[in-house]
């Protein structure tokens, strides 16, 4: 018989329905990521305490979140899980910050938070990385992996969420410090908003805006006072992570095509880091990891390295502007 056609694109949505997975199954891929890479399972409170749908009978705030509620082994989620791609990933990001609470809950009270703020978003980030299709090809969910043919379209949704982003993760803390140096003063705050908008991501509001207004009030980190630094440098520093631990798993291919699921020296490697929590500076903790002692850009540049390419290609030969 002939070996099934790789697909050139796929629809993990799809294929997650039609196998009919469910909230908890959703989750227990997650799991199997991280037991793969050597780590004991979520313990059995997680399942009976976790929220895993939305309950039918009051409103919950739906926002995925991860909790260590005894700096124990009381391990959580709460989430409003649908069957869908989307979630399936945030799954595994949701679970990297249970399993860095895990890992450093052996520390003293003050050590027990990741290396910065940087670190918990950005390792839950990486886990994220390493669904790839060669991953979902080895847990049984594709019969083949597509061709690199398809890749393109896979970079562009990546980029759209990770490098797009970047800008606006910057600006909503520089607007936020430019407020409390009082270099931006209350008749200013919206001015002062659309100006490191257009500045930073070349975007300015649809209709006339004016100081009535208080658009840096709809974004919930800034009323709600969360700190929002931690999004820009996760975005950096989870490719740092992932080409670390790609190599440390003997991989040589392209970085998007890597997955360290299943790969024990991988994630020895990641829990030492782990197991740190806060207990050294973070560069030390980078190091561990990775072999360096500062934030490095780089690896996110080889990530997008075949998008850059067609990017450059395309803009050349349809002489489309760049810029703002």
């Amino acid at each position: 018989m002939d070996s099934p056609k790789p697909p050139q694109n796929y629809d993990l949505t799809k294929i997650l329905q039609d196998r009919h997975t469910d909230a908890k199954g959703m989750v227990r891929y997650g799991e199997g990521f991280f037991t793969s890479l050597g780590f004991a399972p979520l313990p059995k409170t997680f399942w009976e305490r976790s929220l895993f749908t939305k309950p039918a009978d009051r409103d919950v705030v739906c926002h995925a979140s991860a909790w260590d509620v005894d700096s124990k082994d009381d391990l959580r989620i709460k989430m409003c899980i649908q069957i869908r791609e989307e979630d399936f990933r945030v799954i595994h990001h949701e679970l990297g910050h249970n399993f860095y609470q895990r890992a450093y809950n052996t520390k003293p009270p003050l050590f027990q938070d990741s290396a910065n703020d940087g670190f918990h978003e950005a390792v839950g980030d990486t886990i994220a990385l390493s669904v790839t299709p060669e991953y979902l090809k080895q847990i049984g969910l594709l019969d083949a992996v597509p061709p690199a043919s398809g890749d393109i379209d896979y970079l562009l949704q990546q980029a759209l969420e990770k490098v797009a982003f970047l800008p606006f993760g910057l600006l909503v803390d520089k607007w936020r410090w430019q407020v409390f140096a009082g270099k931006v003063k209350p008749v200013e705050y919206n001015k002062a908003w659309w100006e490191l908008r257009r500045n930073y991501q070349g975007v300015v509001p649809p209709v006339e805006r004016t100081e009535a207004d208080f658009d840096p009030g709809a974004k919930y980190h800034v009323p709600g006072n969360v700190p929002y630094m931690r999004y820009f440098l996760a975005r950096i520093l989870q490719f740092q992570f992932q080409r670390a631990l790609c190599r440390e798993a003997g991989y040589s291919g392209p970085l998007h095509r890597c997955s360290i699921y299943g790969n024990k020296a991988a994630g020895e490697k990641l829990n030492k880091m782990l197991a740190m929590g806060k207990s050294k500076p973070w560069p030390e903790a980078l190091e561990e990891l990775t072999g360096e002692k500062q934030m490095d850009a780089s690896a996110l540049t080889d990530y997008f390295a075949p998008l850059k390419a067609w990017l450059d290609e395309q803009n050349t030969a349809n002489r489309y502007p760049v810029g703002w």
